[in-house]
């Protein structure tokens, strides 16, 4: 109901700004971001339909705002049209002259779509931007973007550059704890795990990454407690199902 209510108000705030715009076109802009953050609410919602009503409105009111082609992108994205996305994302890169969050999010998105070398780059880039008030963010994407490149030493760097920045990163944490598993360093892995699950909530993936550490330093009594949290609080989680079969497999 609250969410409801919300999208109520903002659909009347727009249509206000929208009114005033008919009398007055420097308005278009104020009306077109409204608009936008309208669709963006609406993708929140997961109501792909209505959020694209809404953009196509707020591009045809005023297309040259980073704010309403940044929407757009993440829009078409969700509905599967890389190219119309990657033309916004750049779009929004131009008329935010490299905003380093819009670079950010345009360097994710490189990153997922297989273009990391120059997803990599431009979120370096962003790290190093003197406008960039969480370069830790872009420092653990490059990393997955790094190592979802097959370079995991290089992604290690991104990591260990996060965590300079802010000690407590999640993303950075846990990324380094599945590395140094990797690696076969696993005290340094559990140490990285500890930290992250003191910051957060358990989740599946922490929960079997615990799991296999303990079980690579020998502790099974802890390996165990993994185990069976995960087994309760995430019956049908691809992790338990991962447990179950490695706990089926012959020893």
């Amino acid at each position: 109901m609250k969410r409801l209510m919300a999208g109520i108000v903002l659909a009347l705030l727009v249509a206000s700004a929208a009114s005033a715009a008919e009398d007055n076109p420097v308005d278009l802009h104020k009306a077109a971001v409204a608009n936008a953050q309208l669709a963006m609410a609406y993708m929140r919602e997961g109501d792909l339909t209505t959020a694209r009503d809404k953009l196509e409105k707020a591009l045809d009111q005023d297309p040259h705002t980073a704010t309403t082609q940044l929407a757009a992108a993440f829009l078409y994205d969700r509905l599967g049209d890389s190219k119309k996305a990657e033309g916004h994302f750049e779009e929004a890169l131009k008329l935010s002259r490299n905003d380093p969050n819009v670079m950010n999010s345009y360097a994710g998105f490189l990153c997922l779509k297989g273009d990391r070398k120059r997803g990599e780059a431009m979120l370096l880039q962003a790290a190093a931007s003197p406008l960039n008030r969480a370069p830790e963010i872009a420092y653990a994407n490059a990393g997955r973007c790094a190592r979802a490149d097959g370079r995991p030493k290089d992604a290690e760097k991104y990591f260990r550059q996060a965590l300079t920045y802010k000690a407590d990163q999640q993303e950075a944490l846990f990324q380094m704890a599945e590395l140094e598993h990797e690696f076969q360093n696993d005290l340094q892995a559990r140490a990285f795990l500890e930290r992250y699950a003191s910051q957060t909530t358990a989740s599946p993936a922490a929960l079997w990454l615990g799991y296999r550490i303990e079980r690579a330093l020998g502790d099974y009594g802890q390996a165990a407690i993994y185990a069976q949290r995960l087994k309760k609080d995430f019956t049908t989680s691809a992790e338990t199902a991962a447990l179950l079969e490695s706990e089926r497999a012959p020893k």
